[in-house]
């Protein structure tokens, strides 16, 4: 804990002092450059007042830099105006970013050498280890605006009184540079993943399921630069506008779900009982796949809704087993962020992540909302034969029979006994091991998230950062009146960025990349299809082709 101790002035430090002395403090003499705008520190106070060769007044700390904050003012005034922007924008792939810094000399003329404007964006994680907090930060995105020397004063210098206007003009790109990302990665899709835009993280008006660990911003910066006593170019101002970008996303290929990734699970077994003592009635499975991805429009403010589909196997024990009845089914969607001290090299959301606050520094952090229920239809099961079924539904060929030399076919009475008893064994071995025919549904359940209560942002992964949606849906079966019984599974979803109306075209005129990529796809499956040759129909004819016009001559002629 950092103490502050009140500096005094007493009798013996200060023998004589007039009032008028005491007043230097209320209008102290003119400071040094002062670009920042921020409060000047205690220790660059008292440089102050001995460089002006006044005695310090026998006065407090606290009150001597109340009085100098109200009477020492910036020397310069910068602001960042974004054309047609406000609160709640969304900026997207291929969207423009353009406006103008104007910078101001409020008292005296201001000497600089340049100015810089960027558009930037960075992430940061914050892991809380048991020692000290590990904080990252990794900026993927720097754009540097080039400035002609004609937007700049003559003598470079800024007047005082006079404002100055220096406009800019961003685009946000389709993908990062390869210097993006520079840490070693074994996996080339995850690569191509990394080297795409992430979206905004935890600066949106509603809540995004972002923990304070992890953050990802976009912003418009302008520096100012002067040169120092050496001739070096230093920073002398800084200011920053934030702006929110949710990039375009296209659809991924389905992820390949295996019993070693904990965060998902595809499929789920349950035995059936009507009660804690009663025998098993059957045995129920419910499996999914990764249904379509849920697109979210350019603007952020809606999303398209998805299905899910469950698939239902009913074993049962007997023959007098009857499969329960779907009352409903509930969903809910949970958001995972993924979030490391160095460099992610695999998929976060595969095989098994430590999601705990350990030395490797690593974290996960989930948030979960409903979804709104919707009825469900056809919700009638189906019967079908097992393959054991088959095989056993024709005659038994165990039964054999004896004949004579006659021809004339009949059971012995010593081979029916026999064929009774392997009969016997056999049914009672396959009600052991369950009815030889089995009970199937699937369900479509409609999926829309709540775009209106959350702000939802793509699925990314990215060099320190992830982010990552698993949608649950639990079935809720009757087997008996009063008697209930749930499975629950839960499947990846992908959540993706519709392009901005569909166009094909982005704002400077060319091709986006995902039109030029399909125009490539179908050039290359019409230059591979299939050619169909055939033999033309033959056609006889009594005379030989020849010219219409000369022929018709010489046909009028003879006549």
């Amino acid at each position: 804990m950092v103490r502050r101790r009140r500096l005094t002035g007493t009798s013996d430090e200060r023998p004589s002092e007039t009032r008028s002395q005491q007043q230097q403090l209320v209008n102290p003499a003119p400071a040094a450059p002062y670009l920042s705008g921020q409060p000047l520190l205690f220790d660059q106070l008292l440089q102050v007042y001995k460089m002006s060769n006044r005695s310090w007044p026998n006065t407090t700390a606290s009150t001597a830099i109340e009085s100098a904050q109200k009477h020492i003012v910036p020397k310069m005034n910068m602001d960042i105006h974004i054309d047609n922007h406000y609160q709640s924008k969304i900026y997207t792939t291929s969207s423009t970013v353009s406006g103008h810094v104007k910078v101001t000399a409020s008292h005296h003329d201001m000497p600089f050498d340049r100015v810089q404007v960027l558009l930037l964006g960075a992430s940061r994680t914050r892991i809380d280890a048991i020692n000290i907090p590990q904080a990252t930060s990794h900026t993927f995105l720097k754009l540097t605006m080039p400035i002609p020397d004609s937007y700049y004063p003559e003598r470079r210098c800024f007047e005082a009184g006079k404002t100055y206007t220096i406009p800019f003009h961003f685009v946000i790109p389709q993908h990062l540079t390869l210097n993006a990302c520079s840490h070693r990665i074994p996996n080339d899709a995850l690569k191509d993943n990394h080297l795409r835009l992430p979206p905004s993280l935890g600066d949106w008006d509603r809540d995004d399921f972002t923990p304070h660990m992890s953050r990802i911003t976009y912003c418009v910066r302008a520096r100012v630069y002067q040169r120092d006593t050496e001739g070096k170019s230093v920073q002398a101002m800084e200011t920053s506008h934030d702006i929110k970008v949710i990039p375009v996303v296209a659809e991924d290929a389905p992820l390949n779900i295996c019993p070693q990734d904990k965060l998902y699970v595809m499929s789920k077994s349950k035995s059936l009982r009507k009660s804690i003592l009663s025998p098993k009635l059957g045995k129920i499975t419910i499996s999914a796949n990764q249904p379509a991805p849920a697109m979210i429009s350019s603007d952020g403010h809606s999303i398209s809704p998805t299905t899910a589909q469950l698939d239902l196997v009913f074993e049962p024990t007997s023959n007098d087993s009857q499969p329960p009845k779907v009352v409903g089914v509930t969903s809910k969607i949970t958001a995972v962020t993924y979030y490391s001290a160095g460099g992610i090299n695999q998929y976060p959301n595969l095989k098994d992540w430590a999601r705990t606050f350990g030395g490797d520094g690593r974290g996960a952090y989930s948030s979960s909302i409903p979804i709104p229920a919707t009825p469900i239809s056809n919700t009638e099961w189906s019967h079908h034969l097992t393959t054991q079924g088959r095989r056993d539904s024709g005659y038994d060929s165990e039964i054999r029979y004896e004949s004579d030399h006659s021809g004339n076919g009949r059971q012995s009475p010593s081979s029916g006994h026999d064929s009774r008893k392997r009969n016997d064994n056999n049914s009672s071995s396959s009600n052991n091991k369950g009815a030889p025919y089995y009970y199937a549904m699937k369900v479509k359940v409609p999926v829309q998230l709540p775009a209106a209560k959350r702000q939802f942002v793509p699925t990314f992964h990215s060099c320190i950062s992830s982010r990552v949606y698993v949608l649950w849906m639990t079935v809720t079966m009757s087997v008996l009146a009063g008697t209930s019984s749930t499975v629950t599974v839960g499947v990846p979803l992908q959540i993706g960025v519709s392009p901005r109306g569909g166009a094909r075209v982005d704002a400077t005129g060319l091709p986006t990349f995902e039109a030029a990529m399909e125009d490539a796809a179908l050039e290359v499956d019409a230059y591979l299809q299939p050619r169909t040759l055939s033999v033309p129909d033959i056609e006889f004819r009594s005379e030989l082709p020849g010219y219409p016009e000369p022929r018709q001559s010489r046909l009028a002629q003879r006549a």
